[in-house]
């Protein structure tokens, strides 16, 4: 055997060493910035570590601050996701509410519009002249006015949402004497509220009831235009429904039918 047979031995070990410097390299700059900038102050000055608080050369769960920065961040894409799936949920209610009353969605005089709001659904009924909620400047409800406030109370209760009700008239309205459009505007809130309540609404989840005559009429429209005649009622989730995997596991409680009249 030759004198420099062993000479392989020697470059062996010097390969294996920089092999597990190489893996020691990639796994420290596969860490959070935490772990890098204290491992850079340990190299820099060996032997005054500034992790103290362990045994080895990294520091195991010493601070929980970046776990906790991972979890919030974790919870707010969580509740990001939540409103998301919650929104599109709104959104299928509106969609199944005008296949009930089978009106098109896109259609320029619906007499139903439905639009998702950042708290729930905001549905405004218009008692227009080809089809009328009310008879003619009163609160008595036309065979129309009646499926509608029956249909609304069905999915009020089914999924158990507070309401505020209010009512709106156009201007120029002559009743009669001492009757003005702020008696019917409340008249009509009120006589709506009494109707969800005989389908089945429970009152307690009726918050308001108001009437604002025609100081509130609608963008874009003449102040003694009929759509301005009209009874909006402001629906809101009680509590949230639960999901998983982005289908509705669980509606709000609370949302069981109850009967009643008033």
């Amino acid at each position: 055997m030759s004198s420099g047979g062993g000479a392989w031995k020697v470059a062996y070990a010097d390969f294996v060493t920089a092999m597990m410097a190489l893996f020691m390299v990639l796994w420290i700059s596969a860490q959070d910035e935490k772990i890098l900038l204290a491992t850079s102050r340990y190299f820099q000055n060996p032997f005054h570590s500034p992790m103290q608080a362990t045994s080895g050369v990294l520091p195991f769960n010493s601070n929980k601050t970046s776990q906790q920065s991972g979890d919030k961040a974790g919870g707010e894409k969580e509740q990001d996701r939540n409103k998301e799936i919650e929104l599109t949920f709104l959104n299928s209610v509106a969609a199944d509410f005008h296949r009930l009353l089978h009106v098109e969605e896109n259609f320029q005089d619906k007499p139903v519009d439905i639009q998702v709001t950042s708290d729930g659904l905001r549905v405004t009924l218009f008692d227009r002249t080809k089809r009328r909620i009310f008879v003619a400047d009163r609160t008595e409800f036309t065979e129309w006015g009646s499926f509608v406030v029956q249909s609304l109370a069905w999915m009020i209760d089914r999924h158990a949402m507070r309401v505020t009700i209010d009512g709106h008239t156009r201007s120029g309205l002559g009743i009669r004497d001492e009757y003005t459009g702020w008696e019917l505007s409340a008249d009509c809130a009120n006589a709506t509220r009494r109707r969800l309540v005989q389908y089945g609404v429970a009152p307690t989840l009726i918050d308001r009831v108001a009437g604002y005559a025609d100081t509130k009429p609608l963008e874009g429209e003449a102040g003694d235009s009929e759509s301005n005649q009209r009874v909006v009622l402001s629906l809101s989730l009680s509590s949230r429904p639960k999901f998983k995997d982005g289908k509705l596991v669980e509606k709000a409680p609370g949302a069981v039918g109850q009967g009643g009249s008033n």
